[in-house]
């Protein structure tokens, strides 16, 4: 076993895994922006802190308005160049801060530096019941009337609802990764066993593989489409796919099948526990191990040059 052929196979496996977990992260964007799944996971959060009646009078102020992000209305539109805002997905602390003073009244009280009990007690009690209601008549209680105060404590509460709101969406995003790389896996039904042997024993196959991760390294990563990822996942897949799956030989006992059953779905758990890493994961592992490649070319293409050219010269 030769280190050379070692590192080919390895990074014949990492190219797959890259081009596969760039499928998945397109369509994961695709699902996203759809279903807008950031949008909803915001409002979600925004709804404790204001109520259900009045995060629609929260969301309709002009300075959260201002940061809807502008999209196409469906996928037919790309061709009409429809587009529309679409729900709310970030929006800065202190924006949310000024919005809810808004919204409270606060704000129209920013000349006072202090308000008396009774003051704001009838300002918070124009507020639904919510969390964030609740966390104001916690504050009032505990004696905290100036408005400086108030906004300092509605900030760091906003901060933590903000990166809650945050977390959730990474949370929803991951499961999304997980499946759509467990469906994309038995589509094409890359098995990493399978792929690693038909590697290890077609030289052509290697060298094919490693030609592609060394020019998607050049090219500092692909933006390609689905269907240009599809088309080079599927050039691959002729020589590893379900169809090329070498099933126990006729007469095979029934410990040959379970072990070929075994092997499979371990191969098959291994590939996709492998792309739902990420395409970024597997693309800087990609460039660490084609690069040594890349320089030990260079360097040895120069010193072939240094040694003709002193060969000429003495010549």
């Amino acid at each position: 076993m030769t280190i050379p052929q070692i590192l080919e196979v390895a990074i014949g496996l990492i190219f797959v895994y890259y081009v596969m977990g760039s499928m998945v992260s397109l369509i994961t964007q695709w699902i996203n922006e759809s279903l807008e799944t950031r949008g909803v996971a915001l409002k979600r959060y925004l709804i404790k802190v204001v109520g259900d009646r009045k995060v629609e009078d929260l969301l309709k102020l002009p300075q959260l308005e201002a940061l809807r992000p502008i999209r196409y209305k469906n996928f037919l539109s790309v061709f009409r160049s429809a587009t529309e805002p679409k729900m709310l997905e970030k929006v800065p602390v202190a924006t949310l801060v000024d919005a809810y003073f808004d919204m409270v009244g606060l704000t129209a009280e920013k000349d006072n530096k202090e308000l008396s009990l009774v003051q704001l007690a009838e300002l918070i009690d124009k507020l639904p019941d919510s969390d964030g209601k609740q966390a104001f008549i916690n504050w009032i209680n505990q004696g905290v009337v100036r408005i400086e105060d108030l906004r300092a404590r509605t900030t760091s509460y906003f901060t933590g609802i903000l990166d809650q709101a945050a977390d959730t969406f990474r949370s929803n995003a991951r499961s999304f990764v997980i499946m759509l790389s467990i469906g994309v896996t038995l589509v094409f039904g890359t098995d990493s066993i399978q792929l690693a042997r038909a590697l290890w024993n077609n030289a052509e196959l290697r060298a094919i593989t490693v030609a592609k991760a060394e020019m998607v390294v050049a090219e500092e990563g692909t933006d390609a489409s689905l269907d240009e990822l599809i088309q080079e996942l599927g050039g691959l897949s002729i020589k590893i796919g379900w169809w090329q799956t070498e099933r126990p030989a006729a007469g095979a006992t029934t410990t040959d099948w379970f072990w070929f059953i075994v092997l499979k779905a371990f191969g098959l758990g291994l590939t996709a526990a492998a792309v739902s890493q990420g395409s970024s994961f597997w693309y800087d592992l990609l460039k660490k191990l084609t690069s040594p490649t890349t320089s030990s070319s260079k360097s040895s293409s120069s010193g072939g040059g240094s040694s003709s050219s002193s060969s000429s010269s003495s010549g």
